[in-house]
């Protein structure tokens, strides 16, 4: 890892004076905050750990103004940290001791729909609910969608190569990244907006940007696919015996309704009881069953599909994968369904302090591992409240666990490495869609090979050779 120069931010030594001189002139000073004029909301995510304290905070309106701090920073060799929208769990845009951030909130807008060609073009701060908004206004559908969607932005989506809730359809923030631009470590700006979806002119860049966290450079605008927009959908929560059924109604119902199944969530006991009693959410079906899936299926006509629909639910009614199940009758129905599985936010505060577990599996191992991390929690932890849920139609896992004892960073460390142990057995990954940043980064080797680690910094050396970009996130 390289060595920067230490600062005591009371009393900046020559090497931070001169970087902080060196973005005055060529940002302007009012564009560079430092000390109390710094918030604290940029030093912590959504993991709730608290960052140091930044030598500058910058929030640039433009390309160039990032290309400038970039420019200066790797001149000085001064660490850089870039933020979006904070809502990670990873520590991944968490700020350390005298780095400058560069949040990227100030550069938010829909620059293009272009209708042809069926994209969007965005300046990486937009938040993704801005951008969904933009594309449902212009007859189209954004596809990456999460619960965050109204504080995140579609840059750090990018960055971290968010999954969300419609992954078992559209794929990963990925799969909907047609170009970027991108501002490399020494402040050249490259201009890969590309719009097709065939471009075999060389390898495809934007690859080394996607889910690199801001290590191998700094989003500054996307262009995003688009999809035939959508009016609805074909909604229900679901109450299953087991995880068997589980699976078994997820491919009995994508073959039957032809692939557009376009979320499939599933919340076990704990979870559904917690969103219901601490999140504060409406019970749509009784609180006793072993799991639940919610279910949907968004189309052009979800009237026309209601009959193929509720075939599908009396079909697994029929064959025992389904105990009960409640249809969305309106938009506000479904709604309801939703808020509770987007009720995560509310229960990370009821359950405080917490740790927060983003893992994937294939899916014929998650009823296994989840019953292998309750037989964990039973034994080693039986005092602490632990929630299973997540996006198990792409292997997705999430488990919340809290509050956490007075002890927490000796709970946490035995817990995450239990945790991970049974991720490394099972053949999962230790991030699903949050990313590795500090959280992870112990655990990364669980989940990739040495020979992967060892190309992964020879990539992070290559494009970012002076080590200033998000230094100590994702390897050392």
């Amino acid at each position: 890892m390289t060595d920067f120069p230490s600062s005591d931010l009371d009393t900046p030594n020559a090497a931070a004076v001169a970087v902080l001189a060196a973005l005055q002139s060529a940002l302007g000073e009012s564009e560079v905050l430092v000390g109390a004029a710094i918030s604290d909301k940029y030093l912590r995510d959504w993991s709730g750990k608290r960052g140091e304290m930044p030598l500058a905070f910058l929030r640039p309106r433009a390309t160039e103004d990032v290309a400038k701090a970039l420019a200066v920073c790797h001149t000085h060799q001064w660490p850089v940290v870039p933020q979006g929208g904070l809502t990670g769990l990873a520590g991944g845009a968490v700020p350390s001791a005298g780095a400058v951030v560069i949040s990227l909130e100030r550069m938010s807008g829909v620059e293009e729909v272009d209708h042809a060609s069926a994209t969007i073009t965005v300046l990486a701060g937009t938040p993704l609910q801005v951008a969904q908004e933009a594309a449902q206004e212009a007859g189209f559908l954004l596809a990456l969608d999460l619960g965050a969607r109204g504080s995140c932005q579609v840059g750090g989506n990018i960055a971290t190569n968010a999954g969300g809730n419609r992954v078992i359809r559209y794929g990963m923030a990925r799969d909907l990244v047609l170009g970027l631009e991108v501002v490399l470590a020494d402040g050249t700006v490259l201009p890969m907006m590309n719009k097709m979806v065939k471009n075999n002119a060389g390898p495809d860049l934007k690859g080394f940007f996607i889910g690199t966290e801001g290590t191998m450079g700094v989003i500054t605008r996307a262009v995003l696919r688009l999809h035939a927009g959508v009016t609805g959908a074909n909604t229900a929560l679901i109450a299953l015996p087991d995880f068997n059924s589980v699976v078994l109604l997820l491919r009995y119902a994508q073959q039957r309704l032809s692939g557009l199944v376009s979320a499939y969530e599933v919340m076990w006991n704990d979870y559904y009881r917690s969103a219901t009693t601490a999140g504060g959410i409406r019970a749509p079906l009784d609180d006793d069953y072993p799991l639940y899936v919610l279910m949907d299926m968004q189309s052009a006509e979800p009237a026309g599909n209601a009959d193929r629909f509720d075939a599908v639910l009396e079909h697994a009614l029929e064959q025992g994968w389904v105990l009960d199940a409640a249809v969305a009758q309106s938009q506000s129905d479904a709604d309801d369904f939703w808020a509770l599985r987007d009720s995560v936010a509310e229960m990370l505060d009821s359950y405080a302090p917490t740790l927060n577990f983003d893992i994937s599996f294939p899916i014929s191992q998650i009823g296994v591992c989840v019953e292998r991390l309750r037989q964990i929690m039973d034994e080693m932890f039986p005092d602490i409240h632990a929630m299973y849920f997540g996006h198990v139609g792409d292997g997705n896992l999430h488990v919340v666990v809290g509050p956490l004892p007075d002890d927490r960073q000796q709970t946490q460390r035995e817990m995450e490495e239990a945790f991970y142990g049974v991720t490394r057995e099972l053949g999962g990954s230790v991030s699903a869609e949050h990313g590795i940043g500090t959280h992870k980064k112990p655990y990364l080797g669980h989940s990739r090979s040495q020979a992967e680690v060892d190309l992964i910094k020879r990539m992070k050396c290559a494009l970012d050779p002076k080590g200033i970009l998000n230094p100590g996130k994702i390897v050392d």
